[in-house]
């Protein structure tokens, strides 16, 4: 077999073992599953990374595959996640008579994936679905974060409002908080005017994929109504098992 079949042969057998370790690997163990020595690995590995076939994690040895459908899987997963939930975004606004949501983890934004309000007010909490907001601004970036595994000193603690949180230590102290708690609020911290409310959202094996809440005038949503809500949301959530 000529040299250069071989060497192809070896990049693809490196590569679905990358993809199929289903999570980041290191070149050693890669080395020592396929029996391939340090510096062929090295080169398959340079080659397959100039080919924009695998990356390394930020500051770290371990590399994970990148595939061309990455876009697609994503938009097919976000498609699936909505409707999975549709019905429980829809409780949780008869109970609540307040505007429902869902949103997700997006590169260290939440992303509103969609939005339920069955209101009659006159005026109605504005289209969000699309729309990202940053993390620490609102309920449901921080029940993101209170149960998730992520990096807070990659926040930017922008100021909004007055009551937005603006250094890590007290982001630090709310989340530990929400996490003894079980919800998670925003007080007018994004926008005057507006309190939110939301629960993390876990899939059947206990992992976080989203979070739920509701939002509405302050006015009608004081401290006590909000920990009612708050209450109510993390009861009602348990009841629906989300397959995802």
């Amino acid at each position: 077999m000529p040299n250069k079949i071989k060497s192809l042969s070896k990049g693809l057998k490196v590569y679905k073992s990358i993809v199929d370790y289903g999570r980041p690997i290191l070149a050693k163990t890669l080395c020592e599953s396929l029996n391939i020595d340090k510096s062929t690995m090295s080169r398959l590995l340079q080659t397959l990374k100039d080919e924009g076939f695998i990356s390394y994690l930020e500051n770290s040895n371990e590399i994970i595959a990148n595939s061309i459908a990455d876009k697609t899987n994503q938009s097919t997963k976000i498609e699936l996640l909505i409707n999975k939930t549709n019905i429980l975004l829809e409780d949780i606004a008869k109970t609540t008579g307040e505007c429902a949501y869902i949103g997700v983890f997006d590169d260290y934004k939440v992303l509103y994936l969609n939005q339920i309000d069955f209101s009659s007010r006159t005026i109605k909490t504005r289209n969000n679905i699309g729309v990202h907001s940053q993390l620490h601004t609102n309920a449901l970036g921080k029940s993101i974060l209170a149960f998730g595994n992520y990096d807070l000193e990659k926040i930017k603690l922008k100021q909004y409002t007055s009551t937005t949180i603006t250094n890590i230590k007290k982001l630090e102290e709310e989340l530990e908080e929400v996490r003894n708690r079980g919800f998670s609020i925003d007080n007018k911290e994004y926008q005057d005017g507006m309190c939110c409310v939301a629960v993390p959202l876990f899939n059947k094996e206990n992992i976080l994929i989203a979070a739920v809440g509701i939002s509405g005038s302050s006015k009608r949503l004081d401290f006590n109504k909000i920990l009612e809500i708050g209450n109510t949301i993390s009861n009602l959530v348990p009841k629906y098992e989300i397959v995802y």
